[in-house]
């Protein structure tokens, strides 16, 4: 017999996000033209709070530099960025996963793409309330993250965990509630933003907390009870509009990324700067 899963949203600013990224995308309708030359060397990357712009910032744009490229910059959350981008006042971001990317195209008419997977922070269970993720039980209570990316990642990690089964055939970019077919402990899920589930973890049993809230919130990566199994949809990429996918500037980034130069720089720093926070794609 099917159980029901109990899902309960907690908004804080519900409607901010999509105002900001509308306004912005009503400053500009079409891309600007001057986005898409392929020789430009000047680019502007959305700076978001956390480890992923910061990466860009310390290891990636010197290695531009040296092929001659200048850079501005724009600080602006995920929407505000994608909205940007579409517009053509922004060239790149560094600080979503193909799901949200995928999520966004869907929901705001966007042509954003992805080029090239880079090192990523996984998702993870973190609770103050137990020790291991052995002492699920009835009734209990899970934090999960608001946006429909990171939702998505939530759900494949409680599968991944054996505590509820997906609907077969589940994509699981777009995976949310309505494609839970089991839920195995009647578990409730409530719903909001990744940096609250930090900040009242102590209230719920379990809260599913992103790589990047780890980071800036200052928890110890190691005290996670369990990591995500980073499928595709879940690598944080090189997000671009469509119309500059074959852009010399564009190829370039992918190119730093996957330099020998960067590596190296990634290899040496995870453990004494970062806490072995960084999951390293194969670029193989």
């Amino acid at each position: 017999m099917k159980k029901l899963t109990v899902v309960k949203k907690i908004t804080a600013t519900a409607v901010l996000a999509g105002l900001l990224a509308g306004s912005l995308t009503g400053c500009g309708t079409n891309a600007k033209a001057s986005a898409a030359q392929s020789d430009k060397k000047e680019i502007t990357y959305a700076k978001g709070v956390g480890p992923y712009t910061e990466l860009f910032e310390e290891a990636i744009i010197p290695i531009l530099e040296k092929k001659g490229y200048t850079f501005k910059v724009s600080e602006l959350d995920l929407n505000q960025a994608d909205a940007a981008i579409t517009a053509g006042d922004v060239d790149v971001s560094v600080e979503q996963h193909s799901a949200f990317l995928k999520a966004y195209n869907e929901q705001s008419g966007g042509n954003l793409v992805a080029l090239s997977k880079i090192p990523t922070v996984p998702a993870s269970v973190f609770s103050e309330k137990h020790a291991s993720v052995d002492e699920i039980g009835e009734g209990q209570v899970i934090a999960i993250p608001q946006d429909a990316g990171n939702q998505a990642r939530a759900f494949v990690m409680l599968q991944d965990l054996g505590w509820i089964t997906l609907k077969e055939g589940t994509d699981f970019a777009t995976a949310s509630a309505e494609d839970v077919e089991e839920n195995k402990y009647n578990l409730e899920f409530y719903e909001l933003q990744t940096t609250y589930i930090a900040t009242s973890l102590s209230d719920f049993d379990f809260g599913v907390i992103t790589g990047s809230i780890v980071y800036n919130a200052g928890i110890d990566p190691s005290t996670a009870l369990f990591n995500e199994n980073l499928s595709e949809d879940f690598w944080l990429q090189v997000v671009v509009n469509a119309d500059n996918a074959d852009a010399q500037w564009a190829k370039d980034i992918v190119d730093a990324y996957q330099s020998e130069e960067f590596l190296t720089w990634i290899g040496e720093n995870n453990g004494p700067k970062y806490n072995e926070l960084w999951s390293i794609p194969s670029y193989n």
